[in-house]
């Protein structure tokens, strides 16, 4: 996977100031660290209570799970970008941490495209039924994408077994092999091809169930504009996350990658895209205090069980009994948990 420690090069022709890699991106992931932890933690409490009734939640959990494991990567990656921690802390981050942080966050990526397309298909299409819409199928799905992106991504660690001696500066790209460069390179291309196929699915499926959501709610006689409002919002947080977090990282993604692989590029070059490349990813790794947020506008039982739990009163209520219209609409009933 990439180099994430952020860590430099000895001193010389590339020597570049490391008060932005050593001092300020550090203090960021620890604010982004305690942040994470807490509110995955409160939202993997409150998920402990709600059924998976449904697929979506199914996935929601998912992420629940991928987001937390990503957070406790933060601390490697801050004692190791920082100098704090010993150098064989920075090989660890190098050949496991970094690595299993892109598994999780494209677990997480993976599995909102999964939820995009459940809703999709619950709304748009509401008349067809599909073995794919159920628990056990959603089940399963989500043992496949946890697998198949361990299997991506593991050869990155075994691949990383080049000796390093003492120093305080490791390059991880030093520490993987010819072959383990290779992967490296080609990895991270499928990796982005992941999240670009996502974002571009994300869009058409939210685009159709938008219009779908339009005309209905033309169709109904009364407190539509509401039900219309709250739809577009629990449609836009994710597109809104995703727009935020990690279309900047995935665009510098490639040219960084390059420049980590192929030798053309200057030191001035490699310093820019290293800068880039930490607070676009800095962006992507606060996605895990975004997606609480999500949670909470997605997912109506979780939302029910936190106010509970914090003992506030539901103001949505009347929010829901106008999605349920006379009419029994299939497509608004769907709205609430969208």
């Amino acid at each position: 996977m990439i180099n994430s420690t952020g860590t430099q090069p000895p001193d010389g022709p590339c020597s570049r100031n490391t008060l932005i890699t050593k001092q300020i991106i550090p203090v960021l992931y620890f604010l982004v660290f305690i942040a994470g932890i807490l509110l995955n933690g409160v939202s993997g409490w409150i998920f402990f209570y709600v059924p998976s009734s449904k697929s979506f939640i199914v996935y929601l959990k998912n992420i629940v799970v991928a987001d937390f494991l990503m957070s406790l990567t933060f601390p490697f990656k801050i004692l190791g970008d920082s100098g704090l921690g010993p150098w064989q802390l920075n090989v660890f981050v190098c050949r496991v941490s970094a690595v299993l942080f892109y598994v999780n966050m494209y677990v997480s990526i993976v599995f909102f495209g999964l939820i995009s397309f459940d809703r999709y298909y619950k709304i748009v299409k509401p008349l067809l039924t599909s073995l794919i819409q159920s628990v056990n199928y959603s089940k399963f799905l989500s043992v496949t994408v946890w697998a198949l992106m361990l299997l991506l991504a593991v050869p990155n660690i075994i691949l990383t077994n080049q000796s390093v001696r003492e120093e305080a500066h490791i390059k991880c790209m030093d520490l993987k092999n010819e072959l383990g460069r290779k992967w490296h390179k080609a990895s991270n291309y499928f990796f982005v091809g992941i999240f670009w196929v996502v974002f571009l699915l994300l869009i058409v499926f939210y685009t159709a169930i938008t219009r779908k959501i339009f005309k209905s709610h033309l169709r109904s006689r009364k407190n539509s504009t509401s039900v219309r409002k709250k739809s577009s919002r629990n449609i836009f947080s994710i597109v809104f996350v995703f727009v935020v977090c990690f279309v900047p990282y995935h665009i510098a993604r490639i040219p960084y990658t390059q420049s980590q692989t192929e030798a053309h590029y200057s030191c001035q070059s490699k310093e820019i895209l290293l800068y880039v490349k930490e607070f676009t990813l800095l962006l992507s790794a606060a996605n895990v205090c975004l997606d609480p947020i999500i949670y909470f506008f997605l997912c109506q039982p979780f939302r029910e069980i936190l106010c509970k739990k914090l003992h506030i009163p539901l103001k949505a209520q009347n929010d829901l009994d106008t999605s349920k219209t006379k009419r029994g609409n299939t497509t608004l009933e769907s709205t609430d948990t969208l």
